[in-house]
């Protein structure tokens, strides 16, 4: 039987969780076996810069990080359950990828 493979990433982890929660939910109302979300590594990007402004003064730096969480759910394909995921609202700072496995 033909999967449904959901993939979501985002750097704001509170949105991600109550997406993939929701996602949960259409299929457990459903009754249909879900396999996930499954945490994958989250990617941390590092940015260090000098605070003076001019480069003069003392070697002070500032150090910024972004972190990008991301999930993957695996879900029969089932017409009726991919019409309800792709009506429900996502935030913007989601990124939500669907694509279908054999």
């Amino acid at each position: 039987m033909p999967k449904v493979r959901i993939k979501l990433n985002s750097t704001d982890i509170e949105r991600i969780n109550e997406t993939c929660n929701a996602i949960r939910d259409i299929a457990k109302k459903a009754g249909i076996t879900i396999s996930g979300p499954v945490p994958l590594p989250t990617k941390k990007l590092k940015i260090t810069t000098r605070k003076s402004p001019c480069g003069d003064g003392t070697a002070t730096f500032d150090r910024f990080e972004m972190r990008i969480h991301k999930r993957l759910i695996d879900l029969p394909a089932n017409e009726k359950i991919l019409h309800h995921i792709m009506r429900m609202q996502i935030p913007k700072s989601v990124n939500i990828k669907i694509e279908m496995k054999d």
